[in-house]
């Protein structure tokens, strides 16, 4: 491995965290507006939206969208994708038009100035905590009478680096059939690659995102819960694996 590759590795890790902070700072007072009602929430989103495509342009990512299935904008779904890098949320972003609201870890709060934004348009949890986790149906429960949908990464954080996919939390699963609505799988084939959370890694490149059929949950009851949480998995996991094959051919 050339030791060019680490001056360029932390450059770029440098170059990733200006482009989070520097649409926030010129929009300041623009998303300052949209968060002080929760009912200019689609507003937020719209800006949030662009502030993806400014970073994963800016990075130098060549992200590319393709549908089984196109989300009805007028509806509600419960987006569920698999967990990777911190680019999952600006691709999720990008990948979905439908206004929708982030389930994520508290511990994100933290950071400076996306933080700020962050624990006042998400819904944060802490996973450790029952009480919180309950807090989490409730608050996503008004959201969703609000006509938004909900976005949860099922795997309850980021796998290791050798790990394909995790196992699914039912929590998702569970909302998603007690309101009715249905589950939207989604693939994300390249971001461990672009932008892992292993510090000296990554790169420009394409940047794949597919959202699958989705798993109707009309004449679903709690009880089909894990059933719904394995089909959702096992559309990820089969997509993931092959892909891995296919890049493994000479």
């Amino acid at each position: 491995m050339s030791v060019l590759k680490y001056p360029f590795w932390l450059l770029y890790r440098i170059w990733f965290y200006i482009l989070v902070a520097l649409p926030i700072i010129v929009l300041f007072p623009m998303l300052l507006v949209s968060i002080s009602r929760e009912k200019w929430y689609p507003l937020f989103f719209k800006l949030a939206r662009f502030w993806a495509k400014f970073i994963l342009i800016g990075m130098g990512f060549a992200y590319k969208i393709t549908k089984e299935e196109t989300p009805d904008i007028k509806k509600s779904y419960m987006f569920v994708g698999n967990h990777t890098s911190m680019t999952d949320i600006m691709l999720m972003l990008v990948a979905v038009k439908n206004p929708f609201v982030f389930v994520g870890k508290k511990e994100l709060a933290k950071i400076p100035l996306f933080g700020f934004f962050y624990k006042r348009t998400c819904i944060l949890v802490d996973r450790s905590s029952a009480k919180s986790r309950q807090a989490v149906f409730l608050r996503a429960q008004r959201r969703l009478r609000q006509g938004l949908s909900i976005c949860i990464f099922p795997e309850g954080g980021v796998p290791e680096e050798t790990v394909i996919l995790d196992d699914f939390k039912d929590g998702a699963f569970r909302l998603a059939i007690n309101h009715k609505i249905p589950v939207v799988p989604i693939t994300f084939y390249d971001n461990k690659k672009r932008f892992s959370y292993t510090f000296f890694s990554g790169g420009p490149g394409k940047m794949r995102a597919k959202i699958h059929k989705f798993f109707k949950t009309e004449d679903l009851t709690i009880e089909d819960t894990k059933s719904l949480n394995e089909k959702a998995r096992t559309v990820i996991l089969e997509e993931l694996s092959q892909s891995l094959k296919t890049e493994k051919l000479p």
